[in-house]
């Protein structure tokens, strides 16, 4: 029975000093900024940490004549690729925080966390 409570009380102390670094790790992603960029660097798209979009550049030449077909297909480009890098930098975010908690990174792998 007290070998029960200890590992109560040990999950506890886990679950704690998980949410802890949880909540580091967002405020970190919040803070990391990648670029995705198409046509040769003529539209850069930036996404956050937290995998939404907070800037898009293009390169005023493309709109001087502009190819609406051209364009759209740049900007989904790059956006995807910014929102790929803002995938990967949350994963490996996630696996510094969850590496120290040994079978904890591969339950939030399974669970959709990485």
């Amino acid at each position: 029975m007290f070998k029960d409570l200890a590992n109560i009380a040990s999950l506890m102390k886990n679950a704690q000093q998980l949410q802890a670094k949880m909540g580091d790790m967002q405020q970190k992603l919040g803070s990391i900024h990648v670029e995705g960029t198409a046509g040769g660097g003529m539209v850069t798209v930036t996404a956050s940490g937290h995998q939404q979009i907070v800037g898009c550049r293009i390169e005023p030449a493309l709109l001087e004549n502009p190819d609406k077909d051209l364009l759209e297909e740049l900007i989904v480009t790059a956006t995807n690729q910014a929102l790929e890098k803002a995938k990967l930098a949350a994963a490996e975010k996630l696996q510094e925080v969850t590496g120290s908690m040994p079978g904890l990174g591969d339950m939030m792998t399974k669970f959709g966390g990485g």
